[in-house]
């Protein structure tokens, strides 16, 4: 596997602390070799907590950061600290040019502004989006942006974040021509926001884009598989994104509360079992975890909160695999494209 350079991890972020973070990046180290590590945070804490990975501390280099962001803090407080913070050094490393990429999963209100004004938007980029992939009865995941950057848009965002999240299906999901959609309350022409619809309009009107408008799109077909790439507003795509998490849990509660009820229901489980185990990883977020904020002059992945060290290794993954693939490079590019063309 191509070298992806060294990835920042600020060690210190996420609900469960450094033991995940760092059981997270040691399952990375024997997934993507040829990566290397900053683990940004305290000192004594990282070394003791490496005793359970000997075999990462050939990989990494530890970088001492003296706070830490607070989950709750707000953002404009956690900037005027991010020299000093594990988040911030860990953004500040990728400025620097000695990391490729940064990999949080701290506060994610701090981590965009901090990334955003450390970092500095591509050009023709007005704004950055928030994009993950999500699970669909497809062949592969769908991108969806944005998932709360920005809670309203106009047609430019709209078509901006289609151009950024068409690279990145290219980049993160091999797919060479993927179709887009915006995601709308109806799949006809007329419906919609005058902003969705001015957004429809300008797409069909760049054939030159590389990927596949295909219109819009309503919720109940996000996870059909019909699209690669699902456009919208942070506020509906925040909305949009929550809902599916909590329609999945609420699907594997049931599941469970109904093969609990009779002892039939029980010998049925253990007959159906490796198929509901399969449902189980197919709908596992940590399968699918590592959100990134594209627009950016630069990579910073943001990795759920309550990720165990599967979930992590998977973020860093998805980090290294826009490295490799030069995601930055390849928007700024099919920007320039459509520049051109205008």
């Amino acid at each position: 596997m191509p070298d992806s350079g060294w990835i920042a991890v600020d060690a210190m972020g996420g609900d469960d602390g450094l033991a995940v973070m760092l059981a997270g990046v040691a399952r990375a180290r024997h997934r993507y070799e040829g990566t290397h590590f900053f683990l940004v945070g305290d000192e004594t804490a990282i070394r003791e907590g490496l005793k359970a990975h000997p075999n990462l501390s050939q990989n990494s280099e530890i970088v001492h950061a003296p706070e830490v962001v607070g989950s709750s803090e707000k953002p404009s407080q956690a900037i005027r600290r991010a020299k000093k913070t594990s988040m911030g050094i860990a953004i500040d490393l990728v400025k620097q040019g000695r990391a490729a990429a940064a990999v949080s999963s701290g506060n994610t209100g701090a981590l965009m502004a901090m990334a955003k004004i450390s970092l500095r938007m591509l050009p023709g980029i007005d704004r950055p989006a928030l994009a993950a992939r999500l699970p669909t009865l497809g062949d592969t995941d769908m991108v969806m942006l944005d998932l709360g950057a920005n809670t309203e848009c106009d047609a430019r965002n709209l078509v901006q974040f289609a151009i950024m999240g068409a690279a990145y299906a290219r980049t993160a999901l091999d797919i060479p021509h993927p179709r887009v959609a915006l995601l709308n309350i109806g799949s006809e022409d007329m419906k919609g926001t005058d902003e969705i619809r001015d957004a429809a309009a300008q797409l069909r009107a760049t054939p030159q884009l590389d990927m596949q408008f295909n219109g819009f799109i309503e919720g109940d077909r996000l996870s059909r598989g019909d699209v690669d790439v699902v456009v919208c507003d942070g506020f509906s795509g925040n909305i949009a994104l929550k809902t599916a998490e909590g329609t999945a849990r609420f699907v594997a509660d049931l599941l469970k509360r109904a093969f609990r009820s009779s002892v039939r229901s029980k010998l049925g489980f253990l007959i159906s079992k490796p198929a509901t185990e399969l449902l189980r990883d197919h709908l596992d977020p940590n399968n699918h975890n590592g959100a990134v904020f594209l627009g950016l002059n630069g990579i910073v992945v943001k990795s759920h909160g309550g990720a165990n060290e599967r979930g992590v290794a998977t973020a860093i993954g998805n980090a290294a695999k826009m490295v490799r693939n030069d995601l930055v490079r390849r928007i700024a590019d099919d920007l320039g494209n459509v520049e051109k063309a205008a």
